[in-house]
């Protein structure tokens, strides 16, 4: 392993952030909004969004590895992984685009063309996410060096996040009713996504002018493919990460996806007058999810002062046992208990946040794990893998929001049954819960604890030095 500094200045950590600002302004928009916009404005059954959520991510997560292999192995003057922030950037914006209109076709073509824009920006999504998450990798060789660096990643990824969800439904309410064919929801659905890809786009550019590759390794472009592959899979740490993400990634995306059909159809938030904040009109699943990005983000910050003190391993095993505790309450709370609600969505976002960069800090020490193991630095598949049990989990969560709500009889823009009522509330409670422990256990089974990291480091430095 050759590097050229380890210094990493403020601009360039603020630029890897916008990378994950721009990459998470549309992971909430599909973790949050699409499944309600496929059934409640596209005029999917929740059943068939469910299946088609599992098809497509199941499928794409799979592509995840391959795009790291092949990031491994590009070489240009801008380095193997910064290329792709460039190249990838205005297809992810467009295609993002086409995700949210909704075409004048019958049932059968309207799914088609879900299925079909839906797996081109899944495919899209990963050639510009699995780069940019191996870039942190090779930004640094220090182990706190790429602690900061996740955070800064994490931390801009829930700014973005808030903005997206805190204006997203006044930038819908505005476009859909300034239309000149009146109130059109179906474009102002198609407007306001079009204003986001415009930023995330913009964020990608800068991301790519704004940072560096410095780790250089002799062993990335040599040998088989098949030797990267069997030490992969050699490699105990990198699955129990692989399982922690999956069952992490499911809780948040089964919490995430029903949310919009808990307020409208359990708290029924229509019954409720907007709120005005800047003479702007917010509603409260709006509140809810923007007060959870907030909370998210304080977990962010906070995370790495945590671990520094009790671990990663702990703080990320303490974190998610605290989430299921706070998620099984969340059942028995009423639909006018407002301020429950908002209390307990602080309480798990915090949690939630703590986690995230957790997650990439401990997929860097894999690599370091897998090379001085193995000789070989494979840090785009390894970084790759981490981004497949991601989409793993998203996509479980997701189909089985739509599966369960398809079994609970759920009906768009209709009154629902007490039984439809009880599974929505279950989304999150019950359901997330047992994502969130099974997580924990996971993660009470990783092996590499800070002093082992640490000598791991001492070990390549001195290789290297040699």
């Amino acid at each position: 392993m050759r590097m050229i500094s380890d210094q990493v200045s403020l601009k360039e950590k603020i630029g890897y952030g916008f990378g994950d600002a721009a990459s998470s302004m549309f992971w909430k928009l599909f973790g949050m909004y699409l499944m309600f916009f496929y059934t409640d404005v596209f005029g999917m059954e929740a059943k068939v969004v469910g299946t088609m959520f599992f098809v497509t991510r199941v499928w794409d997560s799979f592509l995840d590895p391959i795009v790291g292999i092949i990031a491994d192995r590009t070489k240009s003057k801008w380095g193997k992984f910064r290329p792709y922030l460039l190249y990838a950037a205005f297809p992810f914006g467009v295609i993002g685009v086409f995700t949210f209109y909704t075409p004048s076709f019958g049932d059968s073509g309207k799914i088609i063309y879900a299925y079909l824009t839906y797996s081109l920006m899944m495919i899209v999504y990963s050639f510009i996410n699995v780069p940019y998450a191996a870039l942190l990798g090779v930004m640094s060789a220090s182990p706190k060096v790429r602690n900061v660096l996740a955070t800064y990643r994490m931390s801009f990824a829930y700014l973005g996040s808030f903005v997206t969800l805190l204006l997203f439904n006044p930038l819908v309410s505005y476009f859909a009713n300034n239309n000149l064919s009146g109130n059109d929801q179906e474009y102002g659905w198609r407007i306001a996504v079009m204003v986001i890809a415009f930023i995330s786009v913009l964020l990608f550019i800068l991301c790519f002018l704004w940072t560096k590759e410095r780790v250089f390794s002799d062993s990335d472009h040599t040998g088989a493919l098949k030797e990267d592959l069997k030490n992969l899979l050699r490699n105990k740490p990198w699955w129990i990460l692989t399982g922690a993400g999956i069952f992490t990634l499911a809780f948040n995306s089964v919490r995430d996806g029903a949310a919009l059909y808990y307020f409208k159809y359990y708290v029924e938030e229509g019954s409720y007058n907007q709120i005005q904040i800047f003479q702007i009109p917010f509603v409260l699943s709006g509140l809810y999810f923007s007060l959870g990005q907030l909370a998210n983000l304080l977990g962010v910050i906070l995370a790495a002062p945590i671990c520094n003190q009790i671990g990663k391993k702990n703080t990320f095993m303490i974190s998610m046992v605290v989430a299921c505790m706070a998620s099984i309450v969340f059942y028995w709370i009423p639909n006018h208990g407002v301020f429950e609600i908002f209390i307990l969505q602080l309480i798990i976002s915090f949690c939630a946040g703590s986690v995230f960069p957790l997650l990439w800090s401990m997929y860097a020490d894999c690599v370091d794990y897998s090379e001085i193991r193995t000789g070989r630095r494979a840090t785009g598949l390894i970084f790759s893998s981490s981004s497949m049990s991601q989409k793993l989990g998203w996509a479980f969560g997701s189909a089985l929001t739509g599966w369960l709500l398809g079994y609970y009889g759920f009906q768009a823009n209709q009154a629902q049954s007490v039984e439809t009522l009880s599974g929505i509330r279950m989304f999150l409670s019950f359901f997330p819960a047992i994502g969130a422990f099974v997580s924990a256990v996971f993660i009470f089974f990783y092996p590499l604890n800070e002093n082992r990291v640490n000598r791991i480091t001492q070990l390549l430095n001195r290789k290297n030095s040699i």
